[in-house]
């Protein structure tokens, strides 16, 4: 079977042709289109509509297997609803359109549901019964995959961790809407937030510039990165006590902060953590980019063949 598999987020829209069996998935052929998510909901389901139709059918794909950002109902592939990142992209009937539009199966997951089920079969997870993924990126979400199936929740809100609160982040405004959120201050645009909230007379445009400042020895940066790390271990280790994983993955651009910041992440995760759980690995992801794309296609691959 051949696949399309698509990667929707707020900054692009990846694509990949995936073959294989689902435990030896392969990428025989990748792109990305900019998402330009500000142009809107309609806009963006639109060129998405375009650009599977036309990849479905020079590929001849046999389906369409997809990684949404937002709230996504994985029994119709609606986006039930979105954050600000993707204005208008709550309420788009994407599994709808694509099915119409393209006339093959199309199954839609979360993008981070996705991403940790892709780490959890075929990457960091593998051999784990259960797995707490955490992708720390942009913003923060996450996924309990247990058996090799995703925890969806009643409302298929489950592993929004990045709206878990912290009382570092007290004040700091979220993309949800809320306030004192580790997303707040631990995702990599909350960092430079948080970051330039506390600064007198310097600000940073990203995290990146934010690591340099910190490499050169400026004090707060390196405070800044710290306390986010050790806020977003205790907010893991209070997942773990909760939810008692086999192991915790990791992935995401934040993963890529440095020695300092994986250290407070660490030691953040064993101040929180219960003794039965202190002891659990805290793992970096493997598959990068690719896990939510193997993910939308692991999870095609169920229910097509359930």
């Amino acid at each position: 079977m051949v696949l399309l598999s698509l990667d929707i987020g707020g900054t692009k829209v990846g694509w990949a042709i995936v073959a294989g069996q689902p435990d030896a998935l392969m990428v025989t052929e990748r792109g990305s289109i900019p998402t330009q998510a500000f142009d809107g909901g309609p806009r963006v389901a639109q060129r998405i509509g375009e650009l599977a139709t036309e990849l479905v059918s020079r590929y001849d794909a046999d389906g369409v297997a997809v990684a949404s950002a937002g709230v996504v109902d994985p029994e119709t592939g609606a986006i039930v609803s979105a954050t600000g990142t993707m204005p208008g992209w709550g309420g788009t009937s994407l599994g709808l359109m694509l099915r119409e539009l393209t006339g093959k199966p199309v199954w839609v997951i979360n993008d981070v549901h996705a991403h940790g089920l892709g780490e959890s079969l075929l990457g960091s997870g593998r051999g784990f019964r259960s797995v707490l993924a955490c992708a720390v990126g942009t913003g923060i979400g996450g996924a309990h995959i247990v058996d090799g199936h995703i925890v969806f929740g009643d409302h298929n809100l489950a592993g929004h961790f990045g709206h878990i609160h912290h009382h570092y982040a007290a004040g700091q405004p979220c993309s949800c809407g809320r306030e004192g959120h580790i997303e707040a201050i631990c995702s990599g645009s909350g960092i430079t937030d948080w970051f330039n909230s506390r600064a007198d007379g310097i600000t940073v445009a990203n995290g990146r510039e934010l690591q340099d400042l910190a490499e050169s020895g400026n004090e707060l940066a390196i405070a800044t990165f710290a306390e986010s790390g050790y806020a977003l271990g205790e907010a893991l280790g209070s997942l773990a006590n909760a939810i008692d994983p086999s192991v915790v993955v990791l992935s995401g651009s934040m993963t890529k902060s440095g020695d300092l910041w994986w250290k407070e992440v660490r030691r953040g995760y064993c101040a929180s953590a219960m003794d039965f759980v202190a002891g659990l690995e805290l793992r970096n992801g493997e598959l990068g980019s690719d896990a939510p794309l193997f993910g939308a296609a692991l999870y095609y691959y169920s229910r097509e063949n359930h």
